[in-house]
């Protein structure tokens, strides 16, 4: 493994491309986390708690706050500008490798923020963290993922799935990559 793995992430981040801006989460937007988080499609598709309120959205953030300072991943909210959330991205460092997951509220949906978001974190792992591989996790009969997967220029890997139980419910995980050019 090597340092860039292990090194702390950045007290403050902000990432631009794409026509977005990845921004950190901050106390200002808790108020619109619930209408971004509180779906039942991120209910289904994520780990995302639901029902999302108020109290999710403080706890959210705190969590996103103590994985940030712990080294383990990072979580940006998805704007055009700096302002207004419209979605989440996340890296996470994990023993599988470096891992990008997103999150797009309804209202947002359809405008290509996911596949934007991923890419211009993508390149943030490749450029700055020295990671050689990114991956996504991802159930097969998730369409809109495995759109944006394929439109990003993710491959899906012919190792096993990643079985499991969230929320009561059981997941298969394909593991798609997507490898520094």
């Amino acid at each position: 493994m090597s340092s860039s793995a292990t090194s702390p992430f950045p007290e403050h981040l902000e990432l631009t491309g794409e026509g977005l801006v990845l921004r950190d989460w901050t106390e200002d937007d808790l108020a619109a986390m619930p209408e971004l988080f509180d779906h039942p499609d991120i209910a289904y598709w994520t780990p995302i708690v639901s029902p999302f309120d108020a109290e999710a959205a403080r706890a959210r953030l705190d969590r996103a706050r103590q994985l940030r300072a712990d080294g383990t991943a990072v979580l940006l909210a998805i704007t055009l500008d700096g302002g207004a959330p419209l979605g989440e991205v996340m890296l996470r460092r994990a023993p599988e490798g470096t891992e990008l997951g997103y999150a797009v509220g309804p209202a947002h949906r359809g405008q290509g923020l996911a596949g934007r978001a991923v890419r211009v974190m993508a390149a943030y792992a490749f450029e700055e963290l020295g990671a050689d591989r990114v991956i996504l996790e991802l159930e097969p009969e998730n369409a809109a993922s495995v759109g944006v997967a394929t439109a990003t220029g993710f491959r899906l890997l012919g190792v096993p799935l990643i079985e499991g139980e969230e929320k009561g419910r059981p997941y298969a995980l394909q593991t798609w990559a997507l490898d520094r050019a």
